[in-house]
């Protein structure tokens, strides 16, 4: 079994668009989809966000 690690920038309007036309093009099974959080700060509190998604396929 071979594995590959893609990654996908991604920001909240687009994450979902992205993420689905990524994973209808791929060729093996994924096995995973990690979301890179980082905290950020805005006037309201502390928050987080999105800014890249690692994606885990198993090739056939």
């Amino acid at each position: 079994m071979k594995y590959s690690v893609h990654r996908i920038d991604v920001k909240s309007d687009n994450m979902q668009e992205k993420l689905e036309n990524f994973l209808n093009k791929l060729d093996g099974e994924v096995i995973s989809i990690i979301p890179n959080v980082r905290p950020t700060f805005q006037l309201m509190g502390a928050t987080a966000k999105i800014n890249y998604l690692l994606v885990v396929e198993m090739k056939k």
